[in-house]
């Protein structure tokens, strides 16, 4: 079978080429991948800003069937619709498995990175990381799943959103629009900022809720609009974005005792004025990944409809035209791209 992986550290270093179909171990699963999202951090892994340990088949975003059952698998049958975790394996004994943050693990070793991933037909993982995939979401929308897992990390678990709380998000790529979504869930009041070049993901940012949709270079400019659209400084501000000049934007619009929440990543060092943090008595947080309870509640938001997966699918593309895909999201296409393997 074709698969795209990292063959080694270095720009560039994404090649499809051909590797044998995986067989299950005791305990494992094989899936045949129908539908695979392209993460941000995929991008990051192809620049080396993500740690990987190649060679390596990417793609952590997965939704396909089950094809074949390792020894020992009770519980699932071949065919069966399904979504993976993404944690090939992780300790067990340490303080963060034994409390419920594998995320955390030091040992963690996840799908897409230091395990072969989703950028292929078929995957293998454990058999204890799959869910059964609700019904009436399609493919494309189940693979969805795992970004919106990260956003309920993020949102929900580790932060509380209180009804009528005045949100800001920046960055209106998929993570973004996952996050308008649950925050709108929670009742909360959201304006979303992006640039001139983010129009198109904007206006889909209102379509799915959001109060209003800003751009402006001009800081004042941009401060006065905010309070205008929420009626005052924001509560709630969310980093989507992995772009410095956004956090910046952010401690400079939230409020004094307000909350800053980091999802996004930069895949490299950046300045901010933290000084802020101290003046406005901040609330700084950040999420990592997801947990096994993230996965759970990510799975009744989509399969209730309180949270449209559909809407955010962009543009599909078969894996032999992984590098126009690749290109479409560092190109900030609208809505999520996809790998259909």
């Amino acid at each position: 079978m074709q698969a795209l992986r990292k063959l080694a550290l270095g720009e560039s270093r994404l090649v499809l080429e051909e590797v044998p179909r995986p067989a299950p171990r005791p305990g494992h699963v094989v899936v045949e991948v129908a539908a695979a999202g392209i993460c941000g951090t995929d991008v990051h892994i192809r620049h080396d800003e993500y740690r990987s340990e190649p060679p390596v088949t990417l793609g952590h975003e997965v939704a396909g069937t089950v094809a074949a059952l390792g020894e020992g698998v009770e519980g699932w049958a071949p065919g069966q619709r399904v979504l993976t975790e993404t944690y090939f394996s992780v300790c067990g004994r340490c303080e963060h498995c034994r409390t419920g943050r594998p995320n955390l693990c030091a040992q963690r070793r996840s799908i897409g990175s230091f395990e072969d991933g989703g950028f292929a037909r078929f995957v293998e993982v454990p058999a204890t990381n799959l869910h059964a995939l609700p019904d009436g979401l399609a493919f494309p929308e189940a693979a969805l799943i795992e970004p919106l897992a990260c956003v309920v990390r993020g949102l929900l678990e580790l932060n509380r959103l209180n009804a009528g709380d005045r949100v800001v998000i920046t960055g209106p790529g998929p993570i973004g629009l996952l996050a308008v979504q649950v925050a709108r869930a929670a009742g909360t009041r959201v304006v979303v900022l992006g640039t001139a070049q983010d129009a198109e993901r904007l206006e889909l940012a209102l379509r799915l809720g959001a109060e209003g949709a800003l751009s402006s270079d001009d800081p004042q400019e941009l401060t006065a609009a905010v309070e205008r659209q929420l009626g005052g400084p924001p509560d709630v501000v969310i980093e989507c974005s992995g772009a410095a000049p956004a956090a910046a934007t952010l401690l400079r619009l939230v409020k004094k005792a307000g909350r800053f929440v980091q999802m996004g990543l930069y895949g490299r060092p950046i300045t901010l004025d933290l000084d802020q943090v101290c003046y406005k008595e901040l609330q700084l947080s950040g999420s990592f990944a997801t947990t096994p309870s993230s996965w759970f509640r990510a799975i009744d938001l989509a399969g209730s409809g309180a949270v449209s997966l559909k809407a955010i699918v962009g543009a599909t593309y078969p894996l032999a035209e992984w590098e126009a895909a690749f290109g479409a999201v560092e190109a900030r296409v609208p809505g999520k791209v996809l790998l259909i393997p």
